[in-house]
């Protein structure tokens, strides 16, 4: 028993140790490049912060983030800028990759402003979605519509 509190006593004093090595949020900024097909909206800008959906869960991203490469599903990303200020934006899908040197590189197929979406034409794509999903004779129509029925609630939760 008193072998097993030397080691635990040991390990913690070693834990500690390297927790106050890595500072994990201590690198001083983070570079973002944010791009869909149609325009580039961050192009190696420097931000403090940024939040995606993904398929593994919704995550933030800091300064010194582990390296990861993740999928985007539909919702919105926020980022948030030096000066303090956030911008939201809705991605359809997509991907993000965090670099060891802190840059993080997020290419979306579809990435518009939350404030420019319209609830309304939201609810009417979900509502065609979803007749063309009754009406599917395929399985290639099911699927499409049923991407298209997650794209529009995706587009209605991010609109309230």
């Amino acid at each position: 028993m008193a072998l097993t509190r030397s080691a635990l006593r040991l390990f913690s004093g070693r834990f500690t140790q390297a927790c106050q090595v890595r500072g994990y949020a201590d690198a001083p900024s983070m570079s973002l490049t944010f791009a869909a097909p149609s325009q580039v909206l961050y192009n190696n800008i420097s931000v403090k912060q940024v939040d995606v959906p993904s398929f593994s869960g919704s995550f933030g991203i800091l300064p010194a983030h582990v390296p990861t490469l993740a999928v985007l599903k539909p919702g919105v990303v926020t980022v948030f800028e030096n000066d303090g200020s956030t911008k939201k934006f809705f991605v359809s899908s997509g991907t993000v990759t965090i670099n060891e040197d802190s840059t993080v590189q997020l290419l979306a197929e579809e990435a518009v402003p939350v404030d420019t979406l319209d609830i309304s034409a939201a609810r009417e794509l979900l509502a065609q979605s979803q007749s063309q999903l009754a009406s599917a004779s395929s399985d290639v129509a099911k699927a499409e519509a049923e991407i298209s029925i997650e794209v529009s609630e995706a587009l209605i939760k991010a609109c309230e």
